[in-house]
């Protein structure tokens, strides 16, 4: 096990909604020290921590979180005030009902508003794998495939569960050429976080790993 593999692709995260400015800052300070892909904070956090980190830790950032029923156009609101504000990447919650109705068109689109609004921001896709059936999970590697994201993320951590490694090893299997994978949510050991590694994950989403390693 490389402990500093797992530190390189994890997004260190803290989205709760109790999350204070102090909590936030400790948690860049801790990205820089570990060597995070980046830290995955809530959107009214983004200028502060951008303006104490610059450069030296990405930031992430969420939209349409947790729910992703918003409107598309309060979505793509959200992506450019983040970005202005300076996200570095941008982690989007799909609209679950439309995409259970089988309305994937309008979820197709409502990516792609967001990647336009992107720019040239890492964009990645929450489908919320814990709500879909393996009929719409595979539908969704397809579409966001399609769609030009960069990644597909498993998991809100908010919702009734988080990353499965079926999941990841699903994704793996039917999403196309050039998307990437980032599991999300429950991620409670050093050994879960390189199995979804092993997997196929090229990102992890978890408030504990680097916590695990201070303490180990």
């Amino acid at each position: 096990m490389d402990i500093k593999k797992i530190l390189a692709a994890c997004d260190h995260t803290l989205l709760r909604q109790t999350a204070t400015w102090e909590e936030i800052r400790t948690l860049c300070d801790e990205a820089g020290k570990y060597g995070t892909a980046s830290v995955c904070i809530p959107p009214c956090y983004v200028k502060p921590a951008k303006e104490y980190v610059g450069d030296a830790v990405r930031i992430c950032t969420v939209i349409g979180f947790p729910n992703g029923n918003m409107t598309t156009a309060a979505k793509v609101f959200e992506t450019r005030d983040a970005i202005e504000d300076g996200a570095d990447e941008i982690d989007m919650v799909i609209n679950i009902g439309m995409l259970r109705a089988g309305n994937t068109d309008y979820v197709l689109s409502e990516i792609r508003a967001v990647r336009e609004a992107c720019g040239e921001h890492i964009l990645k896709v929450i489908i919320e794998t814990c709500l879909l059936s393996e009929e719409e999970k595979i539908r969704m590697c397809q579409i966001v495939t399609e769609s030009g994201a960069d990644y597909i993320k498993t998991s809100t951590g908010f919702s009734t569960g988080g990353a499965t490694f079926d999941d990841v090893a699903l994704m793996k299997q039917h999403v196309g050429p050039g998307v990437k994978i980032k599991a999300a949510g429950g991620i409670a050991t050093l050994e879960d976080a390189q199995r979804f590694l092993d997997l196929g994950a090229d990102r992890l989403g978890t408030s504990r790993v680097v916590r695990l390693v201070r303490e180990g």
